[in-house]
């Protein structure tokens, strides 16, 4: 692979340091990417300032431009995705529609209406509520989906009127490099700049002066420092933190009829997703039954190098994740758990760990009070539909959840009572780009996608023209 380079004011610009990124399905350092120092961010802020006033200017310019980089990403999907799978461990398959997935949410928003709402047309007065651009933007994206989540602040940045500095997670920034490589050509220098380097870096940009917006995905507590570095300047924020979906099966469902779906819920991109299913409630009358239809789904499951044919599931990102999700499901297994499937490493190079499904956790276990972002999944019994709504809810958490049952209308119901940003019924991570996402209680502030999501990248401002 060519060396990579910041964008920065629409040229490629190396750094004098690097940092190793990790293949996790191997453990070994796999390419190297640049570590910007603090002169290159105020180089990148300031020509994301610099490239303001022309970009806001031109809504149909912006929606022509957004259009352009969505075909980009689609004719170098395979190109970029074989980079993805690299930092990142997912099936090539996956990685090149997570690419895909970014090209159409940038055609969506592209096509996504700017409103101007009159709010008075009479003899006094005109007056018309308008959403103008609020500056440069600095965004801070994940390891998990860092292209597509890029996709979900850049789009309706852009399309807003805003320009951006990027900073993907340092465990995948490589993808987010050949994506700024990739628009150089396609969009006015300035307009989206792409820096990489460590939480240093971070912490710069949260801090910087120029950015009038911080849109972060992450972990809780990197929100909450987050939150108080803008909070001096009062920056705007848009947090997605963490999620601990509860998934409520009712007494009226099939097991095998619902158990592809709740197994692919939860273990999408190996369980490496905010929104996944991150803990189970069954009927005590059912239990067993769900346990035995995931458990048998978790050991036909392939897990492998995301390069190698047939792969379904690929490594744990990095070593730190790794880590947390052996602690976690040992910890449960030493407290009486039962794996019913996998229940820890495989024993292998890389960060690889099978399929977990564990029965029998006690109350209070880490695993199901806390996010494990990682392929293990507790199932916990219930006696009736309160209790599992009162242990559902009994979480800071609040990103999503869903009910499961052969009564739409009825678990409908039960879903109106999930405290969470989405409640789905007889489906999970069912996400569009024409639909809000976001958190109740410790899962964010703010939502991304759809006109909602456009908004939050919008100041509000009132044109009153007097008359007569």
């Amino acid at each position: 692979m060519p060396d990579l380079t910041m964008t920065i004011d629409g040229r490629a610009v190396a750094a004098e340091a690097t940092f190793g990124v990790v293949n996790p399905a191997t453990g070994e350092v796999a390419e190297r990417a640049p570590d910007a120092t603090r002169a290159q961010l105020d180089a990148a802020m300031a020509a994301a300032a610099a490239a303001l006033p022309g970009w806001r200017a031109d809504e149909g310019a912006r929606r022509k431009t957004l259009l352009a980089a969505a075909d980009v990403l689609f004719a170098r999907a395979e190109e970029i995705g074989r980079v993805l799978t690299l930092e990142q461990g997912k099936p090539l398959a996956e990685a090149t529609g997570e690419v895909v997935g970014a090209g159409i949410w940038l055609k969506y928003f592209a096509e996504l209406e700017l409103p101007r709402e009159v709010i008075q047309d009479d003899e006094r007065a005109f007056v018309e509520v308008v959403r103008r651009p609020i500056g440069v933007v600095a965004a801070i994206t994940p390891w998990n989906f860092p292209l597509m989540l890029a996709a979900w602040k850049v789009a309706p940045a852009l399309l807003a009127g805003n320009t951006i500095v990027l900073k993907p997670s340092p465990y995948t920034p490589l993808s987010s490099l050949l994506l700024g490589e990739a628009l150089r050509d396609v969009l006015p220098p300035g307009v989206l700049n792409v820096v990489t380097g460590g939480d240093e870096l971070g912490a710069w940009m949260t801090g910087h002066p120029v950015p009038r917006k911080i849109s972060f995905t992450g972990s809780v507590a990197t929100g909450r420092r987050v939150a108080a570095a803008a909070a001096p300047d009062l920056k705007r924020v848009t947090l997605e933190l963490g999620g601990n979906d509860p998934a409520i099966l009712l007494d009226d469902v099939d097991p095998e009829a619902v158990a592809d779906r709740l197994f692919g819920a939860a273990f999408a991109n190996n369980g490496q997703v905010c929104a996944a299913v991150k803990r189970v409630y069954a009927p005590a009358a059912l239990y067993d039954d769900v346990v035995e239809a995931l458990a048998a789904r978790a050991r036909a499951a392939k897990v492998g190098d995301g390069t190698a044919e047939g792969v379904q599931y690929g490594p744990i990102n990095n070593r730190p994740q790794f880590e947390r999700v052996g602690e976690l499901v040992a910890e449960a297994l030493a407290g009486g758990a039962r794996a019913a499937a996998g229940g820890g490493p495989l024993d292998r190079a890389g960060y690889f760990f099978a399929p977990t499904i564990l029965a029998d956790v006690p109350d209070g276990s880490r695993i199901v009070e806390e996010e494990q972002f990682g392929p293990a999944l507790p199932v916990i019994p219930y006696r009736d539909v309160d209790e599992a709504l009162a242990r559902a809810n009994g979480t800071h958490f609040g990103l999503s959840g869903s009910v499961w049952g052969a009564d739409a209308d009825r678990a409908a119901a039960v879903a109106d009572r999930l405290e969470c940003g989405t409640a789905w019924v007889n489906t999970h991570l069912a996400l569009a780009p024409h639909q809000p996402f976001g958190g109740f209680k410790w899962s964010g502030l703010g939502v991304e996608n759809g006109p909602w999501g456009l908004y939050g990248f919008t100041e509000i401002q009132v044109v009153h023209r007097a008359r007569g």
